[in-house]
């Protein structure tokens, strides 16, 4: 369930689950908003995690398009998640997942990586409402 809903992270900003923050950082290379975005969250002192093991792509295919119709109905800002969506969709190999939450708190980029060589599949972001 964590995966429709992630927490914050809160660890240590050096710490993350075997992923260094230097290589997080090379992968968040590309010019998607998503990646642009949560590479400056990483670099302004955001938390992060990568999660040990993998998971099937399609279910996050799934769970990620439920988000993204949700996300639209309640007007909530997002980054990059239809193009996720569809990138999941395709992937036809297990998926490893990671998180960054912003130092401050308003957004969380949800990380989708190769299961052996790391590379980044997707990235996508949402704000973080406050209730």
């Amino acid at each position: 369930m964590w995966l429709l809903y992630p927490a914050a992270v809160e660890q240590d900003p050096g710490a993350g689950g075997g992923v260094e923050r230097e290589l997080l950082e090379r992968l968040l290379v590309g010019d998607d908003d998503a990646s642009v975005a949560a590479l400056a969250a990483l670099r302004c002192g955001g938390f992060h995690v990568v999660w040990e093991g993998t998971t099937a792509a399609e279910p996050l295919a799934l769970i990620y398009g439920r988000r993204l119709r949700h996300t639209r109905r309640r007007g909530i800002e997002t980054k990059n998640l239809a193009r996720a969506v569809e990138l999941l969709g395709r992937h036809q190999q297990p998926v490893r997942v990671g998180q960054i939450a912003a130092a401050d708190g308003s957004w969380t980029f949800m990380l989708f990586l190769t299961e052996y060589d790391g590379r980044l599949i997707a990235c996508t972001g949402v704000r973080r409402t406050h209730v």
